[in-house]
Protein backbone atom coordinates (compact mmCIF):
# COMPACT_ATOMS: atom_id res chain seq x y z
CA UNK A 1 0.00 0.00 0.00
CA UNK A 2 3.33 2.41 0.63
CA UNK A 3 3.98 1.88 -2.60
CA UNK A 4 0.55 2.39 -4.29
CA UNK A 5 0.59 5.75 -2.20
CA UNK A 6 3.98 7.00 -3.78
CA UNK A 7 2.98 6.75 -6.59
CA UNK A 8 -0.25 8.26 -6.49
CA UNK A 9 -2.33 5.25 -7.57
CA UNK A 10 -5.73 7.51 -7.46
CA UNK A 11 -4.12 10.15 -9.94
CA UNK A 12 -2.97 6.72 -12.22
CA UNK A 13 -6.24 6.02 -12.57
CA UNK A 14 -7.41 9.16 -13.09
CA UNK A 15 -4.71 9.21 -16.02
CA UNK A 16 -6.25 5.69 -17.44
CA UNK A 17 -9.71 6.46 -17.41
CA UNK A 18 -9.05 9.23 -19.47
CA UNK A 19 -7.28 7.75 -22.00
CA UNK A 20 -9.95 4.54 -21.90
CA UNK A 21 -12.51 7.31 -22.30
CA UNK A 22 -10.57 8.70 -25.53
CA UNK A 23 -10.56 5.37 -27.57
CA UNK A 24 -13.96 4.43 -26.34
CA UNK A 25 -16.19 7.30 -26.06
CA UNK A 26 -14.59 9.73 -28.54
CA UNK A 27 -13.12 7.53 -31.09
CA UNK A 28 -14.74 3.56 -31.11
CA UNK A 29 -18.61 4.82 -31.83
CA UNK A 30 -17.29 6.99 -34.57
CA UNK A 31 -15.93 4.39 -36.86
CA UNK A 32 -18.68 2.86 -38.78
CA UNK A 33 -20.38 6.52 -39.38
CA UNK A 34 -17.40 8.23 -40.27
CA UNK A 35 -14.19 8.17 -42.17
CA UNK A 36 -12.39 7.89 -38.74
CA UNK A 37 -9.44 5.79 -38.93
CA UNK A 38 -7.14 4.68 -35.31
CA UNK A 39 -4.31 2.67 -35.43
CA UNK A 40 -4.05 0.75 -32.38
CA UNK A 41 -5.70 -2.00 -31.25
CA UNK A 42 -6.66 -3.25 -27.53
CA UNK A 43 -2.96 -4.68 -26.79
CA UNK A 44 -1.24 -1.53 -28.67
CA UNK A 45 -3.81 0.63 -26.71
CA UNK A 46 -3.33 -1.06 -23.75
CA UNK A 47 0.69 -0.64 -24.01
CA UNK A 48 -0.26 2.99 -24.30
CA UNK A 49 -1.87 3.14 -21.46
CA UNK A 50 0.99 1.19 -19.45
CA UNK A 51 3.51 3.43 -20.79
CA UNK A 52 2.07 6.35 -19.43
CA UNK A 53 1.10 5.21 -16.32
CA UNK A 54 4.84 3.91 -15.66
CA UNK A 55 6.42 7.18 -16.64
CA UNK A 56 3.88 9.30 -14.54
CA UNK A 57 4.26 6.95 -11.35
CA UNK A 58 8.31 7.46 -12.09
CA UNK A 59 7.59 11.34 -12.07
CA UNK A 60 5.38 11.16 -8.84
CA UNK A 61 8.15 8.89 -6.95
CA UNK A 62 11.03 11.34 -8.05
CA UNK A 63 8.46 14.37 -7.07
CA UNK A 64 8.40 13.00 -3.69
CA UNK A 65 12.10 12.22 -2.98
CA UNK A 66 12.61 15.87 -3.82
CA UNK A 67 9.41 17.32 -1.79
CA UNK A 68 10.25 15.45 1.78
CA UNK A 69 11.69 18.49 3.37
CA UNK A 70 8.78 20.85 1.97
CA UNK A 71 6.48 17.53 2.98
CA UNK A 72 7.31 17.76 6.26
CA UNK A 73 6.18 21.30 6.87
CA UNK A 74 2.92 20.94 4.93
CA UNK A 75 1.85 17.49 5.57
CA UNK A 76 3.95 15.47 7.53
CA UNK A 77 1.64 13.01 8.25
CA UNK A 78 1.81 11.73 4.57
CA UNK A 79 5.44 11.87 4.38
CA UNK A 80 6.02 8.01 2.83
CA UNK A 81 9.87 8.63 1.86
CA UNK A 82 12.37 8.04 4.93
CA UNK A 83 9.15 7.22 7.20
CA UNK A 84 7.87 4.21 4.91
CA UNK A 85 9.89 3.47 2.16
CA UNK A 86 13.72 4.45 2.29
CA UNK A 87 14.91 7.19 -0.20
CA UNK A 88 17.24 4.05 -1.67
CA UNK A 89 14.16 2.09 -2.31
CA UNK A 90 12.16 5.02 -4.05
CA UNK A 91 15.37 5.46 -6.66
CA UNK A 92 15.34 1.37 -7.31
CA UNK A 93 11.24 2.40 -8.47
CA UNK A 94 11.40 5.43 -9.73
CA UNK A 95 14.87 3.89 -12.19
CA UNK A 96 12.74 0.65 -12.75
CA UNK A 97 9.36 2.42 -13.68
CA UNK A 98 10.83 5.21 -16.31
CA UNK A 99 12.20 2.13 -18.04
CA UNK A 100 9.73 -0.04 -18.31
CA UNK A 101 7.64 3.49 -19.30
CA UNK A 102 10.27 4.16 -21.98
CA UNK A 103 10.88 0.63 -23.28
CA UNK A 104 7.51 0.35 -24.29
CA UNK A 105 6.93 3.83 -25.41
CA UNK A 106 10.13 2.31 -27.98
CA UNK A 107 7.86 -0.45 -28.98
CA UNK A 108 5.28 1.01 -29.74
CA UNK A 109 7.04 3.78 -31.61
CA UNK A 110 8.07 1.06 -34.06
CA UNK A 111 4.76 -0.44 -34.16
CA UNK A 112 2.77 2.63 -35.59
CA UNK A 113 5.50 2.88 -37.99
CA UNK A 114 7.14 6.34 -36.51
CA UNK A 115 10.06 5.78 -34.88
CA UNK A 116 10.06 9.47 -33.73
CA UNK A 117 7.25 9.22 -31.55
CA UNK A 118 9.99 7.56 -29.39
CA UNK A 119 11.36 10.98 -28.48
CA UNK A 120 7.93 11.98 -26.51
CA UNK A 121 8.75 9.27 -23.82
CA UNK A 122 11.83 10.15 -23.98
CA UNK A 123 10.94 14.29 -23.27
CA UNK A 124 8.23 13.70 -21.05
CA UNK A 125 10.57 11.61 -18.35
CA UNK A 126 13.31 13.93 -18.95
CA UNK A 127 10.80 16.65 -18.03
CA UNK A 128 9.31 15.41 -15.26
CA UNK A 129 12.91 14.64 -13.21
CA UNK A 130 14.08 17.85 -14.00
CA UNK A 131 10.43 19.81 -13.03
CA UNK A 132 11.01 17.94 -9.46
CA UNK A 133 15.05 18.73 -9.22
CA UNK A 134 14.64 21.85 -10.88
CA UNK A 135 11.79 23.69 -12.70
CA UNK A 136 9.57 23.53 -9.45
CA UNK A 137 11.76 26.06 -7.71
CA UNK A 138 11.40 28.69 -10.45
CA UNK A 139 8.61 31.32 -10.38
CA UNK A 140 5.62 30.16 -12.44
CA UNK A 141 7.93 27.58 -14.76
CA UNK A 142 7.21 24.61 -12.90
CA UNK A 143 3.73 25.12 -12.74
CA UNK A 144 3.46 25.81 -16.87
CA UNK A 145 5.54 22.50 -17.33
CA UNK A 146 4.15 20.33 -15.22
CA UNK A 147 0.50 21.66 -16.30
CA UNK A 148 1.38 21.10 -20.40
CA UNK A 149 2.16 17.07 -19.29
CA UNK A 150 -1.32 17.42 -18.00
CA UNK A 151 -2.44 18.24 -21.35
CA UNK A 152 -0.30 15.83 -23.16
CA UNK A 153 -1.51 13.02 -21.13
CA UNK A 154 -4.30 13.35 -23.41
CA UNK A 155 -3.07 14.58 -26.74
CA UNK A 156 -0.74 11.82 -26.87
CA UNK A 157 -3.56 9.38 -27.73
CA UNK A 158 -4.59 11.47 -30.53
CA UNK A 159 -0.89 11.24 -31.57
CA UNK A 160 -0.52 7.32 -31.70
CA UNK A 161 -4.34 7.07 -32.56
CA UNK A 162 -5.22 9.30 -35.08
CA UNK A 163 -1.64 11.00 -36.76
CA UNK A 164 0.00 8.03 -38.44
CA UNK A 165 -3.63 6.68 -39.55
CA UNK A 166 -3.64 9.78 -41.79
CA UNK A 167 -4.86 9.79 -45.65
CA UNK A 168 -6.07 12.22 -48.24
CA UNK A 169 -9.22 10.40 -47.48
CA UNK A 170 -9.82 10.73 -43.70
CA UNK A 171 -7.97 13.90 -43.51
CA UNK A 172 -10.80 16.50 -42.46
CA UNK A 173 -12.23 13.66 -39.96
CA UNK A 174 -8.92 12.76 -37.95
CA UNK A 175 -8.10 16.77 -37.81
CA UNK A 176 -11.67 17.59 -37.00
CA UNK A 177 -11.12 14.82 -33.55
CA UNK A 178 -7.77 15.84 -32.96
CA UNK A 179 -8.51 19.18 -32.42
CA UNK A 180 -11.25 17.88 -30.01
CA UNK A 181 -8.36 16.44 -27.99
CA UNK A 182 -6.43 19.15 -28.20
CA UNK A 183 -9.45 21.44 -26.59
CA UNK A 184 -9.77 18.87 -23.83
CA UNK A 185 -6.08 19.11 -23.65
CA UNK A 186 -6.19 23.03 -23.37
CA UNK A 187 -9.14 22.87 -20.80
CA UNK A 188 -7.23 20.35 -18.61
CA UNK A 189 -4.02 22.38 -19.25
CA UNK A 190 -5.68 25.58 -17.54
CA UNK A 191 -7.52 23.80 -15.01
CA UNK A 192 -4.18 21.91 -13.38
CA UNK A 193 -2.23 25.99 -13.98
CA UNK A 194 -5.11 27.08 -11.90
CA UNK A 195 -4.86 24.53 -8.91
CA UNK A 196 -0.60 24.51 -9.02
CA UNK A 197 -1.17 28.29 -7.96
CA UNK A 198 -3.77 27.43 -5.71
CA UNK A 199 -1.47 24.34 -4.13
CA UNK A 200 1.59 26.83 -3.67
CA UNK A 201 -0.57 29.05 -1.70
CA UNK A 202 -1.73 26.15 0.01
CA UNK A 203 1.60 25.26 0.68
CA UNK A 204 3.71 28.40 0.78
CA UNK A 205 4.98 27.67 4.76
CA UNK A 206 6.92 24.82 3.39
CA UNK A 207 7.95 26.14 0.33
CA UNK A 208 9.37 29.10 1.53
CA UNK A 209 11.15 26.53 4.21
CA UNK A 210 12.55 24.75 0.70
CA UNK A 211 14.26 28.34 -0.69
CA UNK A 212 11.89 27.75 -3.06
CA UNK A 213 10.53 30.99 -5.58
CA UNK A 214 6.49 30.03 -6.14
CA UNK A 215 4.23 33.33 -6.85
CA UNK A 216 2.89 33.87 -3.37
CA UNK A 217 6.45 33.76 -2.15
CA UNK A 218 7.55 36.41 -5.06
CA UNK A 219 4.43 38.31 -4.61
CA UNK A 220 3.06 37.79 -1.28
CA UNK A 221 -0.18 35.54 -0.43
CA UNK A 222 -2.73 38.40 -1.46
CA UNK A 223 -1.42 39.25 -5.10
CA UNK A 224 -1.21 35.37 -5.62
CA UNK A 225 -4.51 35.16 -4.64
CA UNK A 226 -6.12 37.14 -6.98
CA UNK A 227 -3.55 36.38 -9.90
CA UNK A 228 -5.37 32.49 -9.21
CA UNK A 229 -8.58 34.44 -9.16
CA UNK A 230 -8.00 35.85 -12.90
CA UNK A 231 -6.18 32.19 -13.81
CA UNK A 232 -9.62 30.84 -13.09
CA UNK A 233 -11.18 33.26 -15.00
CA UNK A 234 -9.36 31.47 -18.38
CA UNK A 235 -10.68 27.93 -17.83
CA UNK A 236 -14.60 30.08 -16.70
CA UNK A 237 -14.81 31.85 -20.39
CA UNK A 238 -12.71 29.45 -22.57
CA UNK A 239 -15.78 27.13 -21.37
CA UNK A 240 -18.32 28.98 -22.32
CA UNK A 241 -16.66 30.29 -25.60
CA UNK A 242 -16.72 26.46 -26.52
CA UNK A 243 -20.18 25.53 -25.30
CA UNK A 244 -21.49 28.69 -27.31
CA UNK A 245 -19.52 28.31 -30.16
CA UNK A 246 -19.21 24.70 -31.14
CA UNK A 247 -22.43 22.92 -28.82
CA UNK A 248 -25.07 25.79 -28.48
CA UNK A 249 -27.24 23.26 -30.89
CA UNK A 250 -27.12 20.50 -28.54
CA UNK A 251 -29.20 20.83 -25.20
CA UNK A 252 -27.47 17.77 -23.39
CA UNK A 253 -23.86 19.62 -23.75
CA UNK A 254 -25.31 23.10 -22.91
CA UNK A 255 -26.93 21.95 -19.64
CA UNK A 256 -23.93 19.10 -18.61
CA UNK A 257 -21.67 22.03 -18.94
CA UNK A 258 -23.55 24.99 -17.46
CA UNK A 259 -24.75 22.56 -14.29
CA UNK A 260 -21.16 20.87 -14.05
CA UNK A 261 -19.05 23.42 -15.34
CA UNK A 262 -19.56 26.54 -15.88
CA UNK A 263 -21.31 27.22 -12.48
CA UNK A 264 -18.42 25.28 -10.58
CA UNK A 265 -15.79 27.98 -12.21
CA UNK A 266 -17.68 30.30 -10.74
CA UNK A 267 -18.00 29.11 -7.47
CA UNK A 268 -14.06 28.41 -7.52
CA UNK A 269 -13.34 32.04 -9.02
CA UNK A 270 -15.52 33.66 -6.01
CA UNK A 271 -14.12 31.48 -3.82
CA UNK A 272 -10.32 31.96 -4.81
CA UNK A 273 -11.22 35.85 -4.62
CA UNK A 274 -12.01 35.70 -1.33
CA UNK A 275 -9.43 33.06 0.17
CA UNK A 276 -7.26 33.37 3.32
CA UNK A 277 -6.48 30.20 4.87
CA UNK A 278 -4.90 26.63 3.94
CA UNK A 279 -8.43 25.36 4.81
CA UNK A 280 -10.08 27.71 1.98
CA UNK A 281 -6.99 26.78 -0.57
CA UNK A 282 -7.29 23.11 -0.16
CA UNK A 283 -10.71 23.18 -0.67
CA UNK A 284 -10.40 25.12 -3.90
CA UNK A 285 -8.01 22.53 -4.93
CA UNK A 286 -10.50 19.69 -4.21
CA UNK A 287 -12.80 21.98 -6.17
CA UNK A 288 -10.68 22.03 -9.56
CA UNK A 289 -10.20 18.05 -9.28
CA UNK A 290 -13.79 17.58 -9.70
CA UNK A 291 -13.92 20.23 -12.22
CA UNK A 292 -10.98 18.29 -14.08
CA UNK A 293 -13.11 15.06 -13.72
CA UNK A 294 -16.41 16.00 -14.91
CA UNK A 295 -14.62 17.78 -18.05
CA UNK A 296 -13.37 15.12 -18.81
CA UNK A 297 -16.61 12.91 -18.25
CA UNK A 298 -18.07 14.90 -20.97
CA UNK A 299 -16.99 12.88 -23.80
CA UNK A 300 -19.58 10.18 -23.00
CA UNK A 301 -21.69 12.73 -24.43
CA UNK A 302 -20.41 12.73 -27.70
CA UNK A 303 -21.58 9.19 -28.31
CA UNK A 304 -24.90 9.73 -27.67
CA UNK A 305 -25.33 13.35 -29.01
CA UNK A 306 -23.96 13.30 -31.99
CA UNK A 307 -23.75 9.82 -33.03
Amino acid sequence: MNILNLIRWKNLLMIAFVQLLIKYALFQPFLETTELTIMLNGFGFGLLVVSTLCIAAAGNIINDIYDVETDMVNRPSKVIIGKKISEKTAYTLFIIFNVIGVLIGFYLSHLVGRSGFFAIFVIISALLYVYASYLKQMLLIGNIVISVLVGLSILIVGVFELMPSITEQNQATQLTFFKILFDYALFAFLINFVREIIKDLEDVDGDYKSGMNTLPIVIGRDRASKVAFAVSLLPLFGSIYYVSTYLYKYEWFIGYFLVLIIVPLIYIALKTFHAKSKKHYHHISNMLKLVMFFGILSLLLYPIVLK
